[in-house]
């Protein structure tokens, strides 16, 4: 099972990739674990400068963008 953690303080575009990221996960009917990470201490620990920001398995995926259809199902790849 994948975990992906959006970070973000939950503004428009932390929820938009929340949004873009379940529905990826829906349809390429991936395991995957979605956890939102909204302190602003851990996004800063965690070295991210830009929101939202995605990590998968602990690693960062994306930073500063919404992600398009292509890139997330990269990742599930």
């Amino acid at each position: 099972m994948k975990k992906i953690e959006i970070l973000g303080t939950g503004c428009p575009k932390c929820q938009k990739t929340t949004e873009i990221i379940e529905k990826e996960i829906k349809e390429a009917d991936v395991e995957a674990e979605v956890v939102k990470v909204q302190e602003l201490d851990e996004i800063v620990n965690r070295g991210v400068m830009m929101t939202p920001a995605v990590m998968v398995d602990g690693e960062l995926k994306c930073e500063g963008k919404i992600p398009g259809s292509k890139e997330i199902k990269s990742w599930f790849e």
